[in-house]
């Protein structure tokens, strides 16, 4: 089977979790071949297995391209055609416009009854669709979308579809500079309409797009599905739509903005999941994301990400190892992780258990940004923990320690871990915590709050306690620290959760099946070259001698 693979970012380019698990795909299913089409993908690509191919990559630019790298990117991610960087004519530019008007109606739009786009189109859902399939079929005859979709035609016709009867009431209000910003977003969100991927040689030579999030990565799957009649599978482990509320980039954007992007994504999710095959969410959490944008139930299936277990099998298997006395948090520094809340509970800890301490392990994080916040994290811990000493000639020691991974002391993740007796997790907001399965895999005991899939994690193996409620996370961290029996049978419990539902090989065996069961309902494509099968009835392949009468007679095939 041929899988065209989409990434946004990730394998083979980039590092972390999400590479790790396509990579972890690709080499564990070797009898399928794939053809990685890869969206932002930059530099050398890792290493891949004979059943991998890089097929395509697009470099689509950040949000600060200027023209100069907007004209680069259209000559080469979009294909070095004449015809796309040639000025649209008059049909060609009231093409766009129809396509464009109808995008604009189903992004602005409030609901069915106030769409007014067409006749094929059932609201604004499908004034949407209508809108982005029109444009896709104008982008691949012409090699690209030039500078359509940042053109004054696209301004216009988005500031009549906000001003229509039936807009939604923040569209409605927006102004010329929201619209402006509202176009560039769109024109990068829409860059996968004008590659060069939509070929017989291409996409149209799979027989599975399987996108590795949803959004503009699964873009190039449903115009394949458009295009090719190919089957789509969309994995998500964190829903774009949620990232894009939560992201902080927003903040000083007007409220009609907002509104607009947050159709414009609620728009492509549902799109997607609408024609995805099957939706493969990495959690219940995201399950119920998807349920809320519009997936169709009977076509999600839960499969959890697989992680590497045997790097933990050591720590796993020596309860006795680490301070009995010592929590420990892993993650990333930022707000979301609610460190705050983390140092008053372990004040309180520390007030009625005097030897207890805490090891804050920051996990290495690329945004600069993070810095403030753990400086401000460890002057409070400074204000809550003043430096202790044994005696009147002794250094001080602080029982809050800051530490990063990979550093002298926390050289690995396993040794992290292993150093501890609980691991607590403080955040307000998670996705799929996998710092809370590796804790598993290492047999701990551990403190969660209850947001994103914490609880599927964790299910009966450990305690959980509402966020934003120091008390509480101060009396369950006590409670495991003052019985060691039930901490161990505890962490016993969640070492036998993870390795029944988070391993690899549970991941593998799972899309294993999907793939074949998705192939199996496609329908029959033969291209030409190809051979055909069951061409030849199993007779002609049966020796005999009545087959060789047969040919004789010239009735029948020759024996193999």
């Amino acid at each position: 089977m041929r899988i065209g693979l989409l990434t946004d970012g990730g394998y083979p380019y980039a590092t972390g979790e999400p590479g790790l698990w396509c990579e972890r795909l690709v080499h564990g299913l070797g009898q399928h071949q794939f053809d990685l089409y890869a969206l932002g993908g930059s530099g050398p690509p890792r290493p891949l297995p004979p059943n991998a191919r890089v097929a395509r990559t697009a470099d689509l630019g950040g949000a600060d391209a200027g023209p100069a790298a907007r004209n680069l990117l259209e000559r080469t991610a979009f294909g070095d055609h004449r015809a796309a960087r040639r000025a649209y004519g008059r049909r060609e530019r009231r093409r766009f416009v129809e396509a464009f008007h109808q995008l604009a109606v189903g992004v602005c739009g409030e609901g069915e009854a106030e769409a007014r786009a067409g006749e094929n189109a059932a609201g604004a859902e499908g004034a949407f669709a209508a809108g982005l399939y029109a444009l896709a079929e104008l982008a691949r005859e012409r090699g690209g979308l030039p500078g359509a979709l940042r053109s004054d035609d696209a301004v216009r016709t988005l500031e009549s579809a906000c001003r229509a009867p039936g807009a939604r009431r923040g569209a409605a209000a927006a102004g010329l500079p929201d619209h402006l910003a509202f176009v560039e977003h769109l024109e990068r969100a829409l860059r996968p309409l004008s590659l060069d991927w939509y070929a017989e040689d291409a996409l149209g030579a799979a027989d599975l797009c399987h996108a590795a999030a949803g959004g503009t990565t699964a873009l190039p799957g449903l115009l394949a599905k458009r295009f090719f009649g190919t089957p789509l599978l969309v994995t998500e482990y964190g829903v774009q739509l949620r990232s894009h509320y939560l992201s902080a980039k927003g903040a000083d954007r007007s409220a009609p903005l907002r509104t607009l992007l947050a159709a414009l994504h609620g728009r492509l999710a549902a799109e997607a999941y609408g024609q995805a095959a099957l939706l493969t969410p990495g959690n219940a959490h995201t399950r119920r994301w998807q349920e809320k944008c519009g997936a169709d139930r009977a076509r999600i299936r839960t499969v959890h990400p697989g992680m590497a277990a045997d790097r933990f099998a050591e720590v796993g298997e020596d309860e006795e190892s680490g301070d009995p006395a010592t929590l420990v948090w892993v993650g990333r520094v930022e707000p979301a992780k609610d460190l705050i809340a983390l140092l008053h509970a372990f004040a309180e800890i520390r007030a009625r258990q005097p030897d207890a301490r805490l090891r804050i392990v920051a996990v290495p994080a690329r945004d600069p940004g993070t810095g403030a916040y753990l400086a401000h994290i460890k002057g409070l811990a400074a204000q809550l923990f003043p430096d202790e000493a044994a005696g009147a000639h002794a250094v001080g020691e602080n029982p809050v320690t800051f530490e990063e991974l990979g550093g002298p002391e926390a050289p690995t993740l396993e040794d992290t871990y292993a150093s501890g007796a609980v691991v607590v997790l403080s955040s307000v907001v998670e996705g799929f915590p996998a710092s809370l399965v590796e804790a598993m895999f290492c047999a701990r005991a551990t403190v969660s709050t209850d947001v994103g899939a914490v609880v599927e994690i964790i299910g009966g193996t450990g305690l959980v306690v509402p966020p934003r409620n120091p008390r509480a996370l101060a009396d369950a961290c006590l409670a495991l620290l003052r019985e060691p029996e039930r901490r161990h049978r505890l962490g016993a419990a969640a070492r036998a959760r993870a390795l029944e539902l988070f391993t690899v090989e549970q991941n593998l065996a799972a899309f294993r099946g999907i793939y074949l069961e998705l192939l199996s309902h496609a329908p029959v494509r033969h291209r030409p070259g190809d051979g055909v099968p069951f061409a030849h009835p199993a007779e002609a392949h049966v020796p005999g001698s009545w087959a060789h009468k047969a040919v004789a007679a010239g009735t029948g095939a020759p024996d193999a």
